[in-house]
């Protein structure tokens, strides 16, 4: 594979691409057979590196939202409500404790999507696949195309509805918390998008009604060490395209929200979710919550794990059409969306935002 150390000029990027896919082996396999110089087709350019280093100053200067869940069925309720509210209005995100899942799911999700990346090389490849809204796969990067620069990250993906697989096809390493974990997660969903709705004002199962629950995908990602950290990301700056993301990390560290101008590490707190709007939401509550830009840094020194839970349409192809909740819509605040698909929906947005 090409390195920072060849002339570019000779570079054929298609070429590169091909042979990693071939391989079959991920980013894990790359550090694995030692690898000192991150290849071309993982270099980002400045424009998503810059201010690469976690900073200290932002940490300090912000106070991230925290939510405590906890009495969410009683007298908190309306003030858990009002924090939710307002960390969608002005963050995009927030972080969750007490949220009902166990801890002990928690941490043996993690060490589940760990042990399956850190099998040999050989043994993960039988799952190498991009069919992950079909089945169980493994793969490096979803929609590898130039210009896009490739993320230093190897994903476990699968898909709970519309299709779930049989837990049959799960690797044996992490099969059982894998399916107890989407159970967990997908109840959990249904909870935050009945607070959403009473955040909007309207009835606690509008979101629900809506039917965007139903399509649900899982990522467990793993982030290797990197030679030369400063070159590459974990996840590029990007938005979600779907409802909502749920994500578990590890205690490494790595992510980052874009707030006022400045990216601020989300630092990992024990037992916590974290909670991202997506696109989609913020079309259909016609901008009251809106989409959060994030990225994902890596390290020279230790490997970092993640789970992503998306509530997502967009990976599936739908004819539906979409446009705001009629109920946030009057003379004061129109619509800022005509109907159409959410995938058209979604590209002028990444367009607007790129």
């Amino acid at each position: 594979m090409a390195t920072t150390g060849k002339n570019t000029s000779e570079y054929d990027w298609e070429s590169e691409v091909k042979a990693f896919h071939d391989s079959k082996v991920g980013v894990k396999g790359l550090v694995d057979g030692g690898l000192t110089k991150v290849p071309l087709m993982f270099i980002h350019p400045p424009y998503n590196t810059s201010d690469h280093a976690k900073s200290d100053s932002a940490v300090s200067e912000f106070t991230l939202p925290l939510i405590d869940l906890e009495g969410v069925h009683d007298n908190r309720r309306a003030k858990i409500i009002d924090q939710v509210r307002e960390a969608c209005e002005n963050w995009g995100f927030f972080m969750a404790v007490n949220h009902g899942i166990p801890a002990t799911v928690l941490e043996e999700m993690i060490d589940g999507i760990r042990r399956f990346h850190e099998q040999d090389a050989e043994t993960k490849k039988e799952l190498y696949s991009f069919d992950f809204t079909e089945k169980v796969s493994f793969l490096c990067n979803m929609n590898l195309s130039r210009p896009t620069p490739a993320s230093w990250r190897d994903s476990l993906m699968w898909p709970v509805n519309p299709n779930p697989p049989d837990p049959t096809q799960f690797p044996a390493v992490c099969r059982d918390i894998v399916v107890e974990y989407s159970k967990q997660v997908e109840r959990l969903g249904y909870s935050l998008f009945e607070l959403l709705s009473e955040a909007l004002g309207l009835n606690a199962n509008h979101l629900k009604d809506m039917k965007i629950a139903e399509k649900i995908f899982h990522g467990g990602h793993y982030y290797p060490p990197c030679p030369e950290p400063e070159l590459t990301l974990g996840s590029e700056r990007h938005y979600d395209t779907g409802y909502l993301t749920v994500i578990l990390q590890d205690q490494v560290g790595g992510l980052q929200v874009f707030h006022q101008n400045q990216w601020i590490d989300v630092v990992p707190h024990p037992g916590s979710l974290v909670i991202i709007v997506g696109l989609s939401l913020q079309v259909v509550t016609n901008d009251r919550f809106k989409g959060l830009e994030h990225r994902v840094l890596v390290n020279g020194e230790s490997s970092r794990v993640s789970m992503a839970s998306g509530f997502s349409p967009t990976f599936w192809p739908s004819s539906k059409l979409y446009s705001p909740i009629k109920e946030l819509v009057s003379e004061e605040t129109p619509p800022k969306y005509e109907e159409a698909t959410m995938a058209a929906h979604v590209a002028y947005l990444r367009g607007q935002k790129l």
